[in-house]
């Protein structure tokens, strides 16, 4: 295949559906979509109608804003609303809400807030400015982390000392690990991230089936890549087989991406703990800049509060990252929580699973109900 449309064929889609219908006979099985795009490919193009009854796709913690937790956002605020700090951020991580509002909200309450495409975009800020000291939000999974640390390195290397950052990238083994091991879910297999696994490859997912005894499909996010990854997810059960197997071969290798890695390893060390939304804190889950780049480190260059910020009581994100709650379960979805006037990240990211749920139609059981008959 080499064009969209041919991820998107709907006799291939037939062929993939029959054989999953055959796989999946009369048994349970329930999945994991670690990844947010993953969700937002299912119900955009209507998968989950798709799929027999008995085959249910759960969602993960794989969306980088959803999995931020309130004292970080309130964090960023505070860098934001430092006198003189001109603080820069992706467009999904502006509209977060923390204990005291948004970054939008700072941004209108007097802070120096933009908006960037990517950390190099904040560096050249800083080489306009640089009378100014510049702060970049760094968020995101492994996939987005060395574009920060090459930041990190042209800093250096061209002596920019007004440019920081302010550092929550995340990696996406430990969070799973947390699920395989908390007692609120039972999975029978995980469809994986593809973004990610550009970066780090295959070869990290492996305790997934060495030690957990799940299976795992790393999937690309076209409609017949995620049909696909779950045939081959049924497949590995029906066998008797509990492997790391790559559907998304036209992107992803079992080794990753050397270069890429290299520069994490550069730039970044693990964090002890970090925190997650829902999740709570995880060992070794976070990634923080090395001691030798300490003067580009916004933790250490500025006064951060650092407290821990507990969710608003009505917010379910917690329990829709974890796959326990599905996003019409929540009590304020759709109501109080909407993309207008979010409540809770999941309905603020591009990646979010309320958000997929909202706007592509699945407001609540009875709409889903609907929709299945209907199918």
């Amino acid at each position: 295949m080499r064009f969209v449309d041919e991820y998107r064929d709907p006799a291939a889609a037939r062929t993939l559906i029959a054989r999953i219908h055959a796989l999946a006979g009369d048994d349970h099985f329930k999945f994991m979509e670690v990844c947010g795009g993953h969700t937002h490919t299912i119900y955009r193009h209507g998968i989950e109608h798709l799929l027999p009854s008995n085959v249910e796709m759960v969602h993960g913690p794989g969306c980088p804003v959803c999995v931020i937790p309130m004292g970080r956002v309130d964090d960023a605020i505070a860098l934001a609303e430092t006198p003189g700090v001109i603080f820069t951020s992706f467009a999904d991580m502006m509209r977060v809400p923390g204990s005291r509002g948004s970054l939008l909200e700072a941004k209108a309450r007097g802070a120096d807030v933009r908006f960037v495409y990517s950390p190099l975009d904040a560096l050249r800020i800083a080489m306009e400015h640089p009378d100014k000291p510049v702060v970049f939000f760094a968020v995101g999974f492994e996939t987005t982390a060395p574009s920060t640390g090459v930041t990190v390195l042209e800093a250096r290397a061209h002596a920019i000392d007004n440019f920081s950052v302010f550092c929550n990238h995340v990696t996406v083994v430990p969070p799973i690990k947390a699920i395989l091991e908390s007692p609120d879910l039972r999975l029978d297999g995980f469809v994986g991230p593809g973004h990610v696994s550009t970066v780090i490859g295959n070869r990290p997912y492996r305790l997934v089936s060495e030690v957990y005894g799940k299976p795992f499909v790393t999937a690309g996010f076209e409609p017949l890549d995620i049909l696909q990854a779950i045939a081959m997810l049924l497949a590995q059960i029906r066998e008797g087989r509990c492997e790391v197997e790559n559907q998304y071969t036209r992107v992803v290798r079992d080794e990753g991406n050397p270069r890429a890695l290299a520069v994490l390893e550069q730039v970044f060390e693990l964090r002890p703990d970090f925190e997650w939304r829902g999740l709570g804190s995880i060992s070794q889950s976070a990634l923080k800049l090395r001691a030798e780049f300490a003067s580009w480190d916004a933790e250490l260059l500025y006064e951060v509060p650092g407290v821990r910020v507990a969710d608003p009581k009505a917010c379910q994100c917690g329990e829709v990252l974890k796959g326990a709650l599905k996003p019409w379960e929540c009590k304020v979805f759709g109501t109080a929580c909407t993309p207008e006037t979010p409540i809770g990240t999941c309905m603020v990211s591009s990646e979010g699973a309320c958000a997929a749920y909202y706007n592509f139609g699945r407001l609540h059981r009875e709409t889903a109900a609907t929709m299945g008959r209907s199918a």
